[in-house]
């Protein structure tokens, strides 16, 4: 019976030498991250960029300068053991091995991605301070400043096929999850500091649960829980696991991701050894902020302190729509150049007025009113069924401001012919200036051109859906205008001889004019962003005057309604007087 137990401690004692044995056969962490192979590396959307389009960026332009090294001289060739030395010399916390899928990831930076390296050395000019402030706060590596470098190639409007967006690439969930602001108007995911305050703390975060940085980067890059199935399928105990020991059971684009992010602290240090172009800053982009607790449009700040939009553009990627929507329980703030910050807070009265109209957000609206569905109504022919333009009565008022109201144009565009014609952007001109020239809405322009924003460029050509009595309307009116000219040039010409008998002619044909406009009131066709205020000052007469003649309780007008502006002295006279002055001074 004793027999028994002395073969079962036998069969156990062998059991633990065998595995002892497997133990010190199998490879260990240490030696998986150096011998470690892949024949399926995939390379990040990060090296699908247009370098040349980046390079020819307004910042690079006209803040930096670099030379034709990285195009003209070839890549030097470093062995494996010159790179795995350089990467130990690195003044690093974080662990930097060197493996072959490292040195595929170097090979890319160093042979076919030369020009996107010098790209990135002129960028980090800018950005990278921005980032090291941020891992500072938080105590962090500051080797980290390199994430950006792999996720979004210092593009703060980068855009992943999966929606991460911004420089560190956040996804909306997890933007919102730690604290930025997502919406219409604002992405503070593409804000350079607001997005690598987060980024920190969010890293912070990661490696307190990992206590290792290789893993705290992969689950930057895919997500905890994904980490932490591969280190569960992976075995053992999970607090000896690293990166390495959990590569082959992460996802193909994430296996890559630490391997690249080590590629990248190695290129950012060495690019001169490897023959590519050192980035100089030509002069220094010093910047200021401001508190804006007002709704302004880049446009205007642009225009009024003369910066170029680009440039506001690029401190402030925030705003995807060029707006920003500063309330006072809401102030945003705003990035200039630092001379320019004391000038936009003595100029911000003359900044948001500056266009007000142009940029205005309606805060009320009503629905039309009785009366003014009957004009509306009148506006469509009963015979025709189609749009019929409700002109002014006014003669003079019919020559300076032909009616084309843009909504009832849409409303019954089937009943009308149109074609396509080529706008040419004049320089200061904007969509908004050049719908209203058309009579078309700012939207249609943006879908005809598969615009994403309301910016337009100098020299930038638009499609535009033009109707083919609008065109013969505008030739009509050149035509008006050319000979109006030519009558008024002869009349300059005249000796003063003619200079009474002209004036006491001009004074009568006013008076009839004046009599003809106090018998017969006139339309206006309400246009986007105009108030009762602004069409009341237009024809001299009072709101109050223009609530009764179209029985409006309050202020609220819709633009492509009509108004009927009742006669009045003071608006004929007036109008008259202006024209007379503006004819005598032209």
């Amino acid at each position: 019976m004793k027999i028994i137990p002395v073969i079962i401690a036998i069969a156990a004692t062998a059991a633990s030498s065998l595995t002892i044995e497997a133990r010190k056969s199998a490879p260990n962490v240490l030696d998986i991250k150096h011998t470690i192979t892949d024949d399926a590396i995939i390379f990040p959307e990060s090296f699908e960029i247009d370098a040349q389009k980046r390079m020819e960026s307004w910042y690079l332009n006209n803040y930096t300068a670099t030379d034709d090294r990285y195009r003209t001289m070839p890549d030097v060739e470093a062995s494996d053991e010159v790179i795995k030395e350089r990467l130990a010399n690195m003044p690093t916390v974080i662990e930097m091995p060197y493996n072959s899928i490292v040195r595929s990831y170097i090979d890319r930076y160093t042979k076919r991605s030369r020009q996107q390296v010098a790209m990135l050395l002129g960028l980090s000019i800018y950005y990278m301070p921005i980032f090291e402030q941020a891992l500072e706060e938080e105590g962090l590596p500051l080797e980290l400043r390199n994430l950006p470098v792999i996720e979004s190639s210092l593009n703060p409007n980068a855009v992943s096929r999966h929606g991460a967006t911004g420089l560190w690439q956040f996804m909306l969930a997890t933007a919102k999850g730690i604290g930025l602001e997502v919406n219409s108007l604002v992405d503070e995911r593409r804000d350079p500091y607001a997005s690598s305050q987060k980024a920190a703390k969010y890293l912070h975060d990661l490696y307190d649960s990992y206590g290792d940085w290789s893993l705290a980067i992969a689950a930057y890059n895919c997500g905890p829980g994904t980490v932490n199935k591969a280190i569960r399928r992976a075995g053992g105990d999970p607090k000896s696991h690293d990166f390495w020991s959990i590569y082959n059971y992460l996802p193909a684009e994430t296996r890559g991701y630490v391997p690249l992010f080590i590629a990248a602290n190695y290129i950012m240090t060495y690019y001169p050894e490897h023959n590519i172009s050192p980035v100089l800053p030509t002069k220094p982009l010093v910047t200021d902020t401001v508190h804006v607790s007002r709704r302004v449009h880049l446009d205007q700040v642009s225009n009024v302190l003369s910066i170029p939009i680009d440039e506001l553009r690029i401190l402030n990627p925030q705003f995807r729509a060029d707006v920003v929507p500063g309330t006072p329980d809401r102030p945003y703030t705003l990035i200039l150049p630092s001379q320019q910050a004391l000038a936009y807070v003595m100029s911000e009265d003359n900044i948001v007025q500056y266009k007000a109209d142009q940029y205005a957000q309606r805060t009320e609206v009503e629905p039309v009113s009785d009366r003014n569905r009957d004009v509306a109504d009148n506006t469509i022919s009963d015979d025709e069924g189609s749009l019929t333009a409700a002109h002014p009565e006014n003669e003079d008022q019919t020559a300076e401001e032909p009616a084309h109201p843009a909504v009832e144009q849409r409303n019954f565009s089937s009943a009308k012919q149109t074609h396509a014609i080529t706008h040419t952007v004049a320089a200061g001109e904007t969509l908004s200036e050049i719908a209203q020239k058309y009579r078309v809405t700012v939207a249609d322009i943006r879908s005809w051109n598969s615009l994403r924003r309301n910016a337009v460029r100098a020299g930038q050509q638009l499609r535009i859906q033009v109707s083919d009595d609008m065109a013969e309307t505008d030739i009509r009116d050149t035509a008006t205008k050319t000979n109006n000219k030519s009558t008024q040039t002869a009349a300059n010409t005249t000796g003063n001889s003619s200079s009474a008998s002209k004036s006491s002619t001009k004074s009568t044909q006013t008076r009839k004019k004046t009599e003809t406009a106090q018998a017969k009131p006139t339309t206006h066709n309400i246009k986007n962003g105009e108030n009762l205020t602004v069409i009341a000052k237009k024809y001299g007469v009072s709101v109050d005057e223009l609530r009764r003649a179209n029985g409006l309780k309050g202020d609220a007008i819709r633009a492509g309604g009509s108004l009927k502006i009742p006669a009045s002295k003071k608006s004929t006279g007036s109008s008259s007087s202006k024209k007379s002055s503006s004819k005598r001074r032209r």
